[in-house]
């Protein structure tokens, strides 16, 4: 971890049901509901269930039991601990399966709304600073052109949207996954966050990489008094998106068997980045896109609706980055231009750099080189497009001409027949085609 992570306040844990800052029926209900669904006894196993300390589970316990909705099964000391069991009363099953009519959401305590603000402010993708080290390691497997840092230093460092546009195959991916390994530092991310009543899931493992010593039984329970349990400490998230790509994934989405939601791919991402790769290449428009997103992206907060039609705020706290091969006049007008702070062209490399690719492409996959061969690359090949060079190109010639050996039982080794022979396979020429 780096020293970024110095600068994450954490989620201080709730002394009392108070502190926890959700509804008393709603905390009561989840906790019945865990009860019934997990058959759950023991009131340490109970407050591992639900994300909060044993002594304000505890306070609901007893809470819980005043209402007759839970009662003592006494010691539970046959089983090698002195902790008192307690189990739902009938009353207690009942309100547990009302509750489960109206939600079927258990297990951890939902955020509040309001602490979530709080928490992605205190972790803000804005307060990172991103030094030219840290870049150029995250980087280093990438020969890169020498300006390149120059200018997308600052863009990571503000936090802000960036643009990457240029030819295809030129690593505006690869260029996006490292800035992305550059962050190095770890956030809390919510479980669930409360508005209004209703739950919505946050913490996706598919999106979010939780960190290691947020595993095991001894680390939680020491986890447990550093922070608050209903936050996940994972790296910083990072979505990426291709075309497929919809508006829709923009949007809360409503479980009608569970009725609870889930939150969107910009919220998931809240404190990381938002890789929107392959831009121009999705259902809706490019242009449609920003639109979602021109006050998000100038403001710093999304608007997000529930199925009654009510709609709420949300931090909008990520990296934006887009990436395409389209010039971007083609896709955007100037007033969506203007929303995007830094517009970066990623050019294809010069031929001083593309060998360098080809060479460590080659000592990769053990490819042996030969110096004829290359010459008749760079003479004979690459004037028929112009010299026109592109990243991709290495790792596609070099695969073809290992295929081509594997096949034939030849050595691993470059002649300029495999030249020719790869060569076909990257390019197809016009030609008319009789039906």
């Amino acid at each position: 971890m780096n020293i970024q992570s110095s600068r994450v306040m954490i989620p201080p844990p709730p002394r009392t049901l108070q502190d926890v800052g959700l509804p008393m029926v709603m905390m009561r209900d989840i906790l019945l509901k865990t009860v019934f669904r997990r058959n759950i006894t023991r009131v340490s196993r109970l407050a591992a269930a639900v994300c909060l300390p044993v002594p304000v589970v505890q306070e609901l316990v007893d809470m819980a039991r005043g209402q007759a909705l839970m009662e003592a099964t006494g010691s539970t000391g046959a089983t090698g601990s002195s902790e008192m069991g307690y189990q739902l009363t009938d009353g207690g099953r009942a309100r547990a399966l009302d509750a489960l009519s109206q939600s079927e959401y258990f297990g951890a305590m939902p955020v509040p709304l309001d602490a979530f603000r709080l928490q992605v402010k205190r972790q803000s993708i804005r307060n990172i600073r991103i030094s030219r080290e840290q870049l150029t390691s995250a980087m280093g497997h990438l020969i890169l052109p020498d300006d390149l840092l120059d200018n997308l230093g600052p863009a990571v460092g503000a936090g802000r949207s960036i643009l990457m546009y240029g030819p295809p195959g030129n690593g505006k991916s690869s260029i996006s996954n490292g800035i992305r390994d550059a962050m190095g530092d770890r956030i809390y991310v919510p479980r669930a966050v409360e508005y209004s009543g209703q739950v919505i899931t946050v913490y996706d493992p598919i999106v979010h990489t939780a960190a290691e010593s947020d595993e095991g039984e001894a680390t939680q329970l020491r986890r447990k008094a550093r922070f608050d349990n209903r936050y996940v400490l994972c790296n910083r998230p990072t979505v990426i998106t291709g075309g497929e790509l919809s508006l829709s994934m923009l949007d809360l989405v409503y479980n009608p068997t569970a009725r609870t939601y889930q939150a969107p791919l910009q919220m998931k991402s809240s404190g990381g980045i938002f890789i929107v790769d392959d831009l121009g290449r999705q259902a809706e428009p490019p242009q449609a896109l920003v639109n979602r997103w021109i006050v998000p992206l100038e403001e710093g907060r999304d608007i997000l609706a529930l199925q009654s039609g009510e709609k709420f705020e949300v931090p909008f706290d990520t990296l934006v980055i887009f990436s395409t091969n389209f010039h971007p006049n083609e896709i955007f007008d100037q007033a969506a231009l203007r929303r995007i702070f830094f517009k970066i062209k990623i050019d294809g490399p010069n031929q001083e750099n593309f060998l360098k690719i080809f060479a460590l492409v080659a000592r990769k996959k053990k490819l042996q080189l030969d110096e004829a061969s290359l010459v008749h690359l760079i003479k004979n090949k690459y004037p028929t497009i112009n010299n026109v060079y592109a990243n991709y190109q290495p790792v596609f010639l070099i695969d073809q001409m290992i295929a081509v050996c594997d096949f034939e039982g030849l050595p691993y080794k470059m002649t300029p027949e495999l030249v020719d022979r790869a060569w076909k396979n990257m390019f197809v020429e016009n030609e008319t085609i009789v039906k």
